[in-house]
């Protein structure tokens, strides 16, 4: 294995023996020996299940990558068996240093010891002598914040004070490979804030993490590559806005559409197989611009990056209201799934009315859509996100709280507008709007329609812009002396 190379999954499976009834394994383990003595064909008690079916990648050091997928379709048995908890039915897995496992958090504390105990017996586990437990021992209790029950056994803990506790412990211990399972949803929002900035300050000192998450938007925030595991596995990997929107289209879907859903991201990840080198050869110019760069006429993206590249506006274009480019259009939009409506013609105008892509900062503007109703439906409501390039949310609007039931009726065949009107706060840079109806029919509350990366827009530079960041807040600074 060489040097740069964190993991390697080499076409690991991984199969378990289902027994209707306990008696069935015991007629396993001897009827079939005595079957095949006597030259009959042996017969089966168990149903074989495979919870990883030929899963093979590669993670280089430094890298952070994220493992989504349905409830049961073989994450967590990935982790385990990369960590050594369990052993794969057939392939290998090679790691090259030391792995911290946040896992079924707390699986290895002992009860009846204190916390203290605890942390000292966890930490020797992961491989720190004594005297390095000792002289971290501060950290990670301040890292809990669990005060003065710190010295009480566990077995007095909460569910959430023990999981503080667990985490605190393999997080402080400076692991070469970091193994995270769904354990940022424990805890309060204060302590998941932590834990977020603790994995990304592991990150940016150059440790290597896999991370399994039911958050889309913490994916996209992490992660630098995205496995995506369907029923055992592994269906699409690639950049995480991608894989990500993939992910929300086939959980979104219908028993009756999700095959087809599927099938299409298995073309999508063959695809990509066969394209890797041409895909390499872009990610230049993608790095660019998700860094920042706000040259105006720059938007050299590939497709999975999300827009094509638009001529050049002319000079005295920049001074008007309005500025539509109709080469800047979304490459990345993904539809979900259609339950009873559908969404068309998302597009920006002025107030006017003059259509727009290109923006002026501090500027008026109006993001509108039609939905077309399939079926009769009531409380129906509008929503517009908007996401940055690489997919991090950082906007949005609804038309009303639909748990209020204050939107409108609609019946089977009615068309209707969405307008959204926004002053354009956002400074310079490309971004994106999702969009979405929502509605009740009959007893049940869906997503009727949605459109990820519906439209894309961008935002020109402003002379002498002091503001930093998404966001233009209005700000002002001075800087004086005060002796």
């Amino acid at each position: 294995m060489c040097s740069d190379m964190a993991i390697r999954v080499r076409g690991v499976s991984k199969h378990y023996l289902m027994y209707q009834r306990p008696e069935d394994r015991l007629k396993q383990s001897i009827v079939p020996r005595l079957q095949r003595l006597i030259g009959q064909q042996p017969t089966q008690y168990y149903r074989d299940f495979a919870a990883l079916h030929d899963i093979s990648f590669d993670v280089g050091r430094g890298e952070t990558i994220g493992v989504i997928g349905r409830n049961g379709c073989g994450k967590s048995t990935l982790l385990q068996i990369v960590c050594g908890t369990l052993q794969p039915t057939a392939g290998s897995v090679e790691v090259n240093g030391r792995i911290a496992a946040l896992l079924e958090l707390g699986a290895g504390f002992n009860p009846e010891f204190t916390g203290r105990e605890n942390i000292f017996l966890n930490a020797a586990i992961l491989g720190l002598p004594h005297a390095e437990i000792e002289r971290r021992f501060d950290d990670i209790a301040g890292f809990a914040d669990i005060g003065r029950f710190i010295d009480q056994p566990v077995k007095t803990y909460s569910s959430g004070m023990y999981v503080r506790l667990a985490f605190a412990t393999a997080i402080n211990v400076d692991p070469d490979i970091l193994l995270v399972d769904e354990a940022l949803a424990v805890g309060d929002e204060a302590f998941q804030r932590k834990c977020i900035a603790r994995i990304e300050d592991i990150k940016d000192k150059g440790g290597t993490i896999l991370f399994v998450s039911h958050s889309p938007q913490t994916v996209v925030q992490l992660c630098d590559r995205v496995l995506f595991i369907d029923a055992g596995e592994l269906i699409l990997e690639g950049r995480p806005k991608a894989v990500v929107s993939q992910y929300q289209r086939l959980v979104n879907a219908s028993v009756e559409g999700a095959p087809e859903i599927r099938r299409s991201i298995l073309r999508m990840r063959d695809d990509a197989v066969c394209s890797e080198d041409a895909d390499l050869d872009q990610q230049s110019e993608y790095a660019s611009l998700e860094a920042g760069d706000s040259d105006p006429v720059r938007l050299d993206l590939p497709p999975e990056g999300g827009i094509s590249k638009p001529q050049p506006p002319a000079a005295d274009d920049y001074s008007q209201q309005a500025f539509f480019d109709p080469d800047l259009k979304s490459q990345s939009a993904v539809e979900l799934e259609p339950q009873g409506a559908r969404i068309d013609n998302v597009r920006i105008t002025t107030i006017d009315g003059k259509q727009a892509n290109v923006l002026r900062m501090g500027r008026r503007y109006s993001l509108n859509f039609d939905v077309t109703f399939d079926v009769d439906a009531t409380n129906v409501g509008c929503n517009i996100m908007l996401r940055t390039i690489n997919g991090v949310a950082f906007a949005g609007v609804q038309s009303h709280l639909i748990e209020q039931g204050r939107g409108c009726s609609v019946d089977a065949g009615q068309t209707i507008r969405a307008q959204f009107e926004f002053v354009c706060n956002c400074l310079p840079g490309t971004y994106f709007s999702n969009a979405r109806v929502m509605g009740r029919v009959g007893d049940e509350i869906r997503v009727m329609h949605r459109i990820v990366d519906a439209i894309a827009f961008k935002v020109l530079p402003e002379p002498d812009l002091l503001a930093t960041g998404l966001i233009d807040i209005g700000a002002s600074a001075s800087v004086h002396p005060i002796k």
